[in-house]
């Protein structure tokens, strides 16, 4: 169920629906479809209501997650489907063709049928069909979920550039934060049928308003601490003052407040030092080749940071004592208060 789903997207935007399974994306982008219909609300394009529009009737395009190519048809013959049903002339339709497996560098492909493609031909086959109409808005859910790791990164840079090259507007279902982050213009995390979220990349991953955006998009820290200045954001965590850089909206002294903070943002440190210190034990070290990840306890909680690996330097060691550091501009105090 998607409920108070309210969303503008702007003409030529490359915007992503992100979440987990069941969170209501794909749902979401089927009802713009025409696959579903929403009980309340209005769906428009271009000022045009096409709520109780037929699918065929509303001017989309649609990827689907397992392609849905005909497998009677040939390459061109799947890319011309939807002309041909548009009653488009047979001259225009096999020009357009022509034009989409060009723009997908497959045209030598055209005779072949989607049993004897990859993976990544089938999808760009898929993709072609989809544009071929001329949609104002294309649609994609999860198109790359069936690829493996090396092609979906090759094949995601190309649906990018298409899109930017043809200026289309696109709205792009994911649950792979890399993806979402590393493509679109905003993303929308969603959760429970609802938006948690609206915004461009580096304000969902920096900024999260929500403890479940934070610890969904990226590996993040939580830290549960007990504020003492609201207003000049200290905060401690486990009888260790730290400082935010902000006030701490609508706290009081003795608030217990969830702070956010990213591996990358902290560091092994002396004692000394301006920022925040904290000190406690090496719980667990983890090698992962060019990065070393290391836990540190200091009682109730405890941080990841990631530091890079270097030959000469050996990686700490479970048990060691630790002071780690990091600045107040890095500690997200997130919304809501918690009972104490």
């Amino acid at each position: 169920m998607v409920r108070d789903f309210v969303l503008d997207v702007e003409q030529g935007a490359f915007v992503s629906f992100l979440g987990p399974s069941g969170c209501g994306k794909t749902t979401t982008l089927r009802m713009i479809a025409g696959f579903e219909t929403p009980s309340g609300g209005t769906i428009h394009i271009n000022r045009r209501d096409i709520t109780r529009l037929r699918p065929n009737q509303r001017d989309v395009g649609m990827v689907f997650q397992s392609y849905a190519l005909f497998p009677n048809m040939t390459v061109a013959g799947n890319v011309a489907f939807g002309l041909k049903i548009a009653k488009r002339p047979p001259a225009e339709v096999k020009q357009r063709v022509e034009e989409m497996l060009t723009l997908v560098k497959l045209p030598q492909l055209a005779d072949r049928y989607p049993h004897q493609l990859s993976g990544g031909q089938q999808q760009r086959v898929a993709l072609a069909r989809a544009l071929s109409i001329k949609p104002q808005v294309l649609l994609l859910d999860e198109p790359l979920s069936a690829l493996d790791a090396k092609i979906r990164l090759s094949v995601r840079e190309e649906i990018r550039a298409l899109q930017r090259e043809l200026g289309i507007t696109t709205i792009y279902v994911t649950h792979d934060q890399e993806e979402a982050l590393s493509m679109s213009d905003r993303i929308v995390v969603m959760n429970d049928g609802r938006i948690e979220q609206v915004g461009t990349p580096f304000d969902i991953y920096n900024f999260p308003r929500t403890r479940f955006v934070a610890s969904f998009v990226g590996t993040l820290n939580i830290l549960r601490g007990k504020v003492i200045d609201p207003a000049a954001g200290r905060i401690a965590v486990d009888d260790q003052e730290i400082v935010a850089a902000r006030a701490i909206e609508g706290a009081k002294p003795g608030d217990i407040r969830s702070l956010a903070i990213r591996p990358e943002v902290v560091s092994m440190v002396t004692d000394g030092g301006a920022g925040n210190r904290m000190h406690g034990t090496v719980e667990h070290v983890n090698f992962l080749g060019s990065v070393v990840r290391v836990r540190v306890r200091f009682g109730e909680n405890s941080l990841l940071l990631d530091t890079f690996n270097h030959p000469s330097v050996a990686p700490p060691v479970q048990g060691q004592p630790a002071v780690v550091g990091f600045a107040p501009e890095n500690v997200l105090v997130l919304d809501g208060t918690e009972v104490g």
